[in-house]
């Protein structure tokens, strides 16, 4: 197992998008859901998975005591581990690593985790002691009030459907993420679908390489539905020079020489969408950098508005592609793309 600290985040997070293609597969925005737990106490398990970094109110108190946002057991646990069981929101991963963070649970934080996963497809209600889990995360002492990030050394062929966070004996954690490679649609449910979203995280995209994300990350260009405020978006920082541009490269879920169709929705960015959008294609085998003389035009460049699907029909494309490139210009905010195909 490798190690990161709280000061390598950005090389772990780097590590686990451009080198394993993976997304966390539990957060509440991909669908991820707490399915039990053996005790929340102080605090609900279901704060584990919310996308938005945890918060710290001293002053707020609620019937079980002091206030935590985050999930937080009784003390005294007679057995030897917690534990909460979470559903993945995409039907299946493989497991490449994931982040602890015992932000604000200083004194009450978890002592030490690990992870066990299994397979279940169509399942549900299962128990803590099903035969079929297995570690897939060994146990790691954790430091109160920090981020604590693990890769697995090797990826492995193995998928899973649900995931056993554990932690030894009790305490407090404030958000788990598990990031995998998402198993992406067979080849027979392909052929039974005219088309699919080939950039959703849900079908194996993942968002490589992005020049700013100030206020909004671009993986959320990938995520289900269209999103609740700006702040499930992907959105740069003004920009004061001239020709500026800013960029997104995404790999798809699959290798795809027909696409039909591209969507660039500006859902809840009123007021600072971008002026024009362009979409580049590229056949890659590694990521590619967007500046790569081999990029071709998707969709020319286009003018946008606020808070609309803008859809763009593509015909007669017969180039194979991996990655899309969305570029806006010059800056402002994006919610999703879609790249329809199959």
């Amino acid at each position: 197992m490798l190690y990161y600290s709280q000061d390598q985040a950005d090389e772990f997070l780097a590590t686990v998008a451009a080198d394993h293609m993976a997304v966390d597969v539990i957060g509440r925005k991909l669908g991820g859901s707490v399915e039990s737990c053996s005790n929340e106490w102080f605090a609900e398990a279901k704060n584990l998975i919310e996308p938005k970094a945890p918060i710290r109110d001293a002053t707020k108190f609620v019937h079980s005591g002091a206030w935590y946002d985050g999930w937080e057991t009784r003390r005294h646990n007679t057995e030897e581990y917690d534990w909460v069981i979470l559903k993945m929101g995409v039907a299946a991963a493989h497991i490449v690593g994931c982040e602890v963070d015992t932000a604000f649970f200083n004194g009450n934080h978890a002592p030490e985790v690990s992870v066990e996963a299994l397979f279940a497809e169509n399942e549900s209600h299962l128990a803590e002691t099903d035969s079929r889990w297995e570690e897939v995360i060994q146990r790691k002492e954790c430091g109160p009030s920090q981020r604590h990030f693990m890769l697995r050394p090797q990826a492995t062929d193995a998928k899973y459907t649900h995931i056993k966070l554990k932690m030894y004996p009790d305490g407090g954690i404030a958000r788990f993420r598990l990031y995998g490679r998402v198993v992406p649609p067979s080849d027979a449910v392909l052929k039974s679908l005219d088309t699919i979203d080939l950039a959703s995280a849900c079908n194996g995209g993942v968002a490589l390489r992005v020049s700013d994300q100030h206020f909004g990350s671009a993986d959320n260009l990938l995520l289900p539905g269209r999103g609740y405020d700006m702040s499930d978006g992907w959105e740069t920082k003004r920009s004061r020079v001239p020709h500026h541009v800013d960029w997104a490269i995404i790999q798809l879920g699959k290798r795809t020489s027909n696409i039909t169709s591209v969507i660039v929705d500006t859902a809840h960015f009123r007021g600072n969408f971008p002026q024009y959008v362009t979409v580049h294609g590229i056949d890659s085998s590694v990521a590619p950098t967007h500046d790569d003389p081999n990029w071709f035009v998707i969709v020319d460049k286009s003018q946008t508005g606020p808070d609309f699907e803008h859809q763009f029909d593509v015909n007669g494309l017969q180039d194979s592609i991996t990655h899309v490139k969305l570029t806006i210009i010059p800056d402002g905010g994006v919610k999703r793309i879609r790249v329809f195909g199959n």
